[in-house]
């Protein structure tokens, strides 16, 4: 019998139920029309028993939204074999995109050459070739995610290709400058969505970090070494380093992702953290090893908000709450506050607007009950009467809001929503103690 979403709705009304039971009726509905929506709208399976799965509105599946689109679902993977091979058609269908141009970010279902067009070509599979260090990092996250909680290991036949993909790619990016043969110049476009100099990007000096041409909101960098990104990929490769032991019996490919990791660590720790008007040190959003830097913070996964939800640092390290100070405040520009909500926006969307998926962030890194059913009533109330989550809304006005359709606001909905509930089973223990 072909499979479904609808297949998967005894397991979702399960939880749906255990949620009411916490947390009243009107969480778990939108909790579970969130859920049904991912898993009956956005996922194709494919003849090579690969699943494809779609943002929302946008027609393409981009790594790091797919990745953290299946997030909810991962706390239930060891009681639903169903589940769990749906993560598994998705893992192994993300690693075969990486196989295919690790400098992507978003591809189609097949090589139709659908999505956009740039100055230089990209294989016809590929939706958008931006360049970012968050998507080779959710592909490794997811595969690692789903090994770590249900022990299977079928998804993982060309994890170490893969890896060792990732390794070299981001060695590679250590320095752009010299090393690097990627470009990206879109024409016709605003800044933010092409780089300067010809689509080398804004110049860098080494710093032991690895480059990214743009930030997990598919905005272009102002400096090359984007922090929360290069933070996810030391978390990354300590997943590499590990199911290359435990899996594979490969202490070389450990030994290759060790080095990396430690290279980017020292990186961070000696470019990465700035001190503003003699306070504390907080992590800068960006640097470019010239001693030039960027203090902000983007809604977008990963962000400096989101460094504990990751697996970087707890939350009561002292330089992550130093900076979540920061960043929750005027001093990040991207932090907004009016008589609906208060919360962080985005460059990609337009001023006075939160994210959502930046709401979720802030509850399910907060050490504070009251600030996390807080803020899951505060979703609640700002889903501007349509039951779903949206890519941003209007600080003063819910009702207008960006993306009716966005499947990875709904997944961190449902992930606030299960932490608040006691039902959030699998967490990501911090790389830095």
């Amino acid at each position: 019998m072909a499979v479904t979403g609808e297949s998967f709705y005894p397991i979702v009304q399960k939880i749906s139920s255990q949620v009411a039971e916490k947390l009243g009726a009107l969480v778990a509905e939108t909790v579970e029309r969130c859920l049904m929506d991912m898993l009956t709208r956005t996922v194709t399976y494919l003849p090579d028993g690969t699943a494809f799965v779609i943002t929302g509105d946008i027609p393409a599946m981009w790594l790091r939204d797919s990745t953290a689109q299946l997030a909810p679902f991962l706390h239930l993977a060891h009681e639903d074999s169903g589940l769990a091979d749906l993560i598994a058609a998705v893992s192994r269908r993300q690693l075969d995109y990486v196989l295919l141009d690790p400098y992507a970010n978003a591809f189609n279902a097949s090589g139709n050459g659908a999505g956009h067009k740039d100055v230089f070509p990209q294989s016809a599979w590929v939706w958008e070739r931006k360049y970012e260090i968050d998507s080779l990092a959710y592909t490794i996250q997811l595969a690692y995610d789903l090994w770590a909680t249900t022990r299977r290991t079928d998804h993982l036949q060309s994890f170490v290709d893969v890896a060792k993909v990732v390794i070299r790619t981001w060695r590679t990016e250590q320095d752009h400058e010299r090393n690097s043969t990627y470009r990206f110049d879109r024409l016709d476009c605003p800044p933010s969505d092409t780089l300067t100099r010809e689509g080398l990007g804004s110049i860098t000096g080494p710093t032991g970090m690895t480059w990214a041409g743009f930030r997990p909101s598919d905005d272009a960098c102002v400096y090359g070494y984007n922090i929360p990104g290069n933070a996810f990929a030391a978390v990354a490769l300590k997943y590499i380093a590990e199911l290359a032991v435990e899996v594979f019996g490969d202490h070389g490919l450990a030994q290759d992702a060790g080095r990396l990791r430690e290279d980017i660590e020292q990186g961070i720790e000696r470019f990465g953290l700035i001190e503003v008007d003699g306070q504390d040190p907080v992590y800068a959003y960006e640097v470019d090893g010239l001693g030039n830097s960027l203090f902000a913070d983007d809604a977008n996964v990963p962000s400096l908000l989101s460094l504990p939800m990751l697996g970087w640092c707890t939350a009561a390290d002292p330089i992550y709450q130093a900076t979540r100070s920061r960043v929750l405040s005027k001093a990040n520009p991207y932090f907004y506050a009016g008589t609906a909500a208060s919360g962080i926006g985005s460059p990609h969307t337009p001023p006075d607007h939160v994210w959502p998926i930046a709401l979720a962030v802030q509850g399910l890194t907060s050490d504070d009950p009251t600030e996390k059913r807080d803020l899951l009533a505060l979703l609640l109330a700002t889903d501007g009467g349509t039951g779903l989550m949206h890519e941003s809304f209007h600080v003063d006005d819910p009702t207008k809001f960006t993306r009716p359709w966005f499947s990875w606001a709904n997944a961190m909905f449902c992930e606030l929503a299960l932490d608040v509930a006691g039902l959030r089973s699998y967490r990501r223990p911090a790389v830095r103690d």
